[in-house]
């Protein structure tokens, strides 16, 4: 993971290569790099950075996810939910400022991991990480193949066909260097961030009677057919049963949140920037997930037949609820515009989530923790090896072709939701472990650019939650019910195989690394590294200080009234 973030989290870092400026030059005719070929190169801008972790955070979760989620459990549901996971998520994201704003490893969560708690916890958290990548990629494929269904069912044009088509271009953009990348990132999660907005805005006018229809229907769905669906059982406890299902839309939904913390690692002035962005995080969860999932919830029915999750859906159906409640309003080829903009949501999602693959197993060969052979680079600086190896795993959404692309969806969100939690459940032990060492070294709160809220009692609470919700978030495949059958042996398969993988990888680590002294709270390292970052943080301070005030004037209007936003 070291170089994922060397590369991909670093402020416009000079180039740190063995090439010769003549060999950058003719990067383009592709070949291997440099003596050792094991260089990339640097040219993520902040701004491309930024862009791709907002990005990230506003994907097929939340667009298409909520569809399925809303179809099991009711808009009352999803609403808990939502905001009860995305209280979680802020606690996770506090844990992860507090070390990173003490001290911003170029190697992220993982870094923190071997420094504070146990080398073998980020042995497992990085071949972890990647996992998740490489099966959310075909997760994206397999969703973009479910958009399309809108217009073209696949009796009429096979899934396989859209997989291809969108499988040759995303691993063509990434084969064409990380600054081609960069850009083509930088403008589509642009896009997605306002679009997000949009439909934001047109759902509350759509609520409130605005539309072509004129139907004010403020909260009428959450009396008939109801804010909470029976799911497996009937009453109060089948009501229950579909909230508690609706925890694995919700945690996949907000996979890749902690992406934005690890970008604010390598921060120019991380005793600032790390806090804020931290504060933000929980107003973006507020405004893109839970304000969005009260109003869809408001505007589709939950058995809407329109709805593609639902269980009565029709040929035509949608998959994201979004689509269905501009149909329902009756506004002309807003529908057919807005799933167009999904798809694009869809296809952006998958290009960044295999560069994030990628570089993951780049980094994780750079420390001697995967074959060195995925560390090797062609001219561009791109891992190809590395690439190539992640690009395989995408070929799993061929499984659409045999299966119907919302079976094979739900298998996806099973394996990347509990890939997500462990990383999760190993940012949060690694916080506690961290509070520990620095009480045992003396080191108090003030001494702390960023403390978080609930300290280490918050990190105790969510913990608890996580690892719940990874024992429990599949309790259907227990049950037995003429509706919903008997033990699905597949569900269950996708939905805890990663716990017994991740205990492998510790257990595995320790095995073979026997004569590493354990991690104690007293010998943990709080400081190798942090001079220099605090030097760093004086001239950046000091550079500050010497600009003329009008510059900082300058972006008053962006500060205060857009950057929240990114």
């Amino acid at each position: 993971m070291a170089e994922l973030k060397n590369e991909a989290f670093s402020s416009e870092a000079p180039i740190k290569s063995e090439h010769s400026r003549d060999e950058i030059g003719t990067a383009e005719e592709g070949g291997l790099s440099g003596p050792d070929h094991v260089e990339l190169h640097r040219a993520l801008k902040a701004r491309h950075i930024t862009m791709i972790a907002i990005g990230g955070a506003i994907g097929t979760g939340l667009i298409i996810g909520t569809g399925e989620a809303l179809a099991k459990a009711g808009p009352g549901s999803i609403l808990i939910a939502y905001a009860w996971v995305g209280f979680i998520v802020y606690l996770v994201m506090c844990a992860l400022g507090e070390m990173a704003a003490w001290l911003p490893l170029p190697s992220g969560f993982t870094g923190y991991a071997v420094r504070f708690c146990d080398p073998a916890l980020g042995f497992a958290m990085g071949w972890t990480y990647w996992f998740k990548y490489i099966l959310v990629t075909p997760n994206q494929l397999t969703a973009a193949a479910l958009v399309i269904s809108y217009w073209l069912p696949p009796e009429k044009v096979n899934a396989g066909v859209w997989i291809t088509v969108f499988l040759i271009l995303i691993v063509s953009i990434n084969y064409f260097g990380v600054r081609f990348f960069g850009e083509f990132e930088f403008w589509l999660s642009s896009f997605k961030v306002i679009v997000i907005l949009g439909i934001i805005l047109l759902s509350f006018i759509l609520m409130l009677g605005g539309g072509p229809d004129h139907d004010r229907k403020g909260f009428r769905y959450w009396k008939d057919p109801g804010a909470f669906a029976e799911y497996i059982d009937t009453g109060a406890a089948g009501r229950f049963y579909g909230f508690w299902s609706t925890m694995v839309s919700a945690t996949f939904a907000y996979l890749g949140t902690e992406l934005v913390g690890v970008t604010v690692g390598e921060a120019q002035n991380p005793r600032r920037t790390i806090p804020r962005a931290i504060r933000l995080t929980f107003y973006r969860i507020l405004v893109f997930y839970v304000l969005s999932v009260l109003l869809v919830g408001t505007l589709v029915k939950y058995n809407d037949p329109k709805l593609a999750f639902a269980v009565n859906a029709s040929s035509s159906a949608a998959a994201s609820p979004f689509v269905v409640a501009i149909e329902n309003a009756g506004i002309p080829a807003l529908s057919h515009i807005l799933n167009a903009c999904i798809l694009l949501f869809v296809f952006s999602a998958a290009n960044s989530d295999l560069y994030i693959a990628t570089r993951t197993i780049y980094g994780l060969s750079r420390e001697g923790k995967a074959p060195k052979i995925f560390s090797r680079t062609d001219r561009r600086g791109v891992p190809i090896f590395a690439l190539g190896i992640s690009s395989l795993f995408a070929l799993l959404a061929y499984m659409n072709v045999s299966s119907s692309s919302k079976t094979v969806f739900k298998y996806f969100v099973n394996l990347v939701t509990i890939f997500g939690l462990l990383t999760w459940i190993s940012i949060l032990v690694t916080h506690i472990y961290f509070v520990r060492a620095r009480r045992a070294q003396n080191v108090l709160n003030s001494d702390l650019a960023y403390v978080a809220p609930l300290g280490i009692y918050g990190s105790y609470g969510a913990l608890a939650f996580c690892i719940l919700i990874a024992f429990t978030k599949n309790f259907n495949v227990f049950t037995h019910s003429p509706k919903y059958g008997n033990f699905d042996y597949k569900s269950f398969i996708t939905a805890y195989l990663g716990i017994p993988l991740y205990l492998i990888l510790i257990f595995g680590y320790k095995l073979t690394h026997r004569g590493q002294p354990p991690v104690t709270p007293s010998n943990a390292d709080l400081w190798s590294g942090k001079e220099e970052i605090d030097r760093q943080e004086a001239a950046y301070l000091a550079r500050k200080d010497a600009q003329v005030e009008k510059h900082a004037q300058s972006n008053w209007f962006y500060q205060k009234c857009v950057s929240w936003l990114f």
